[in-house]
């Protein structure tokens, strides 16, 4: 019997390809370029995981033959051959050896392979991605030299911290008060994404790839006055703070997560000089042609020496300058809009937003509307119009209609991909209806790029929405109807794509609706509607701290 067994145990090592070792069976997820692909069968054996061959390079798009009789597999793929057998250490790949360090095992009819298989350089160089194996997970990414990978929160200010490689560059510049953009030439994002920290420095995160870049947008909370974008510990870190003493780390400082990049404290640590950006006297003002500051990722050893952190100086505790707000009459010329009885919605959406106009310039802001009078502008100059003025707020003034004469009402949107409901969804197809006046389509392609922007604005636009709804309910002697339960809705209106900086569609009323038709005639009504909505652009612009 003893001999038996010891022939049997024998048979099972040579089966297993020399492993003589205890090993557990189960399962590694594959992640594909962030998406979950499944999972595959694996084994652990003395710390080392081990892969089914022909499932997992299947799922990375290989082709793979099976030799049972021979316990082999040959896997291929263009430009990429190997062929592994069961109880070697190597594997052939394009004809010559390479070392794995574990040997290749024969599991239940299975070719395993030791994960050092998946990550060969020529393996990555063949399917054109970057393979990684960590938390029991191969991690499948396209080719990049810039990813987002931690965030630190403290009540001094926000830290973001990015892994980049080779010669990588980037341009930091304010876009508006909200904003900081910094652009990666040639640099390639590991993943797009959205983030929201909702907080008094940095309320979210954009990242994304546009052709032969990577863009970060950063829209900032009310307490950030300064940031710096400097190298520590490897990694690049974005901070953004409210005083200049808390920009440069301390060596209390907490550390990012403890899988996350880390911020050496040592006294011997001699980090890389910061690149300080202090926050301008007035944000968003420099012109196309105003040099930015950019700082390559590597300099000369010798200039190294030499550099020195700037001073930053804190921005001014009062207003840096004064808000710019672009007013939209909705339609114009030969878009009229919506028609009952006679009367155009254009003309209405004129009256008005030229009363709102006069409002908030005597009241110190900065104003531009898109028409002054009764003229065709494309939808799509318009977001270029407002983008072109810096323009912190964009207002655009409607009328809504309706088949069913019995809605009515005051609302206000701001922009979403999903509409609120399927009303809302019908509002914004019948603003977008002016598009057939356009002599020139807009390029979609554009307005895609641009649009994945604009969620960063979201949080902002339903800030504001609120408000001005709000006024406008409380606003005596309008007489149209704020339900302010469902007055503030989401929809994908087009005029409000490409725009950067908060903005909301009103609609005043319906001109299908006989009772607000008889309102929204009447100049007075006009007058006190203009005043309602300033009301809520003036408590918005006070709570974000632009008014003292």
């Amino acid at each position: 019997m003893m001999k038996k067994f010891l022939v049997i145990s024998l048979a099972a090592l040579f089966w297993l390809g020399g492993v003589s070792c205890v090993w557990a069976q189960g399962k590694t997820e594959i992640k594909i370029i962030g998406r979950d692909k499944g999972s595959v069968s694996s084994i652990q054996s003395n710390g080392v995981t081990y892969l089914d061959v022909q499932k997992t390079a299947k799922k990375l798009g290989a082709n793979v033959e099976l030799y049972a009789a021979a316990k082999q597999a040959k896997v291929t793929l263009k430009g990429f051959s190997a062929i592994l057998t069961a109880g070697e250490s190597t594997v052939v790949v394009n004809g010559s050896n390479v070392p794995l360090g574990e040997s290749v095992i024969a599991y239940k009819g299975d070719i395993m392979a030791p994960v050092a298989f998946f990550t060969l350089p020529s393996w990555q160089q063949a399917l054109d991605r970057q393979i990684e194996f960590k938390d029991n997970t191969l991690w499948v990414e396209k080719n990049f030299n810039l990813a987002y990978e931690d965030k630190l929160q403290t009540e001094q200010g926000d830290q973001l911290f990015f892994y980049h490689s080779g010669a990588v560059q980037y341009v930091l510049h304010s876009v508006n008060k909200h904003t900081l953009e910094i652009t990666f030439p040639k640099a390639v994002v590991k993943r797009e994404f959205t983030t929201r920290l909702r907080d008094d420095f940095i309320q979210t995160i954009n990242m994304r790839q546009e052709e032969d870049k990577a863009v970060l947008r950063v829209i900032l909370g009310r307490k950030a006055k300064n940031w710096s974008m400097e190298e520590s510990g490897g990694k690049w870190v974005l901070r953004v703070a409210q005083n200049a003493q808390d920009m440069q780390p301390r060596a209390d400082e907490p550390s990012a997560a403890e899988d996350g990049p880390q911020i050496s404290s040592a006294p011997s640590a001699q980090p890389k000089p910061a690149l300080l950006l202090p926050a301008p006297s007035v944000i968003g003002e420099a012109d196309e042609d105003t040099p930015v500051q950019e700082k390559p990722s590597a300099a000369p050893a010798s200039d190294k020496k030499e550099l020195k952190p700037a001073i930053i100086q804190p921005a001014p505790a009062v207003a840096r300058k004064k808000m710019r707000i672009m007013v939209d009459p909705g339609h114009g010329g030969k878009d009229p809009g919506a028609i009952r009885r006679g009367y155009r919605e254009k003309t209405w959406n004129l009256a008005v937003a030229k009363e709102l106009t006069a409002l908030l310039k005597k009241a110190g802001f900065e104003v531009r509307m898109t028409r002054d009078t009764d003229k065709f502008i494309a939808l799509s100059e318009r977001s270029k119009m407002s983008n072109n003025f810096k323009a912190d707020l964009f207002v655009s003034v409607h009328t809504n209609a309706s088949k069913n004469s019995r809605a009515n009402g005051f609302q206000v949107y701001f922009r979403s991909e999903k509409a609120t409901d399927k009303e809302a969804a019908e509002v914004a197809a019948l603003e977008n209806e002016a598009l057939q006046y356009e002599e020139v389509h807009y390029n979609f392609v554009d307005a895609l790029l641009q649009s994945l922007a604009k969620n960063e604005y979201i949080n902002e636009s339903s800030k504001l929405a609120g408000y001005v709804r709000n006024a406008v309910y409380k606003q005596p002697g309008i007489g149209i109807a704020v339900n302010r339960n469902s007055s503030v809705r989401q929809a994908n209106f087009y005029v409000l794509k490409g725009v950067n900086s908060p903005a909301i569609l009103i609609e005043m009323g319906y001109i299908s609706s006989s009772k607000d038709r008889a309102r929204l005639s009447q100049k007075a009504v006009q007058k006190r509607m203009a005043q309602g909505i300033y009301n809520g652009i003036y408590d918005y612009a006070k709570k974000e701290g632009w008014l003292k």
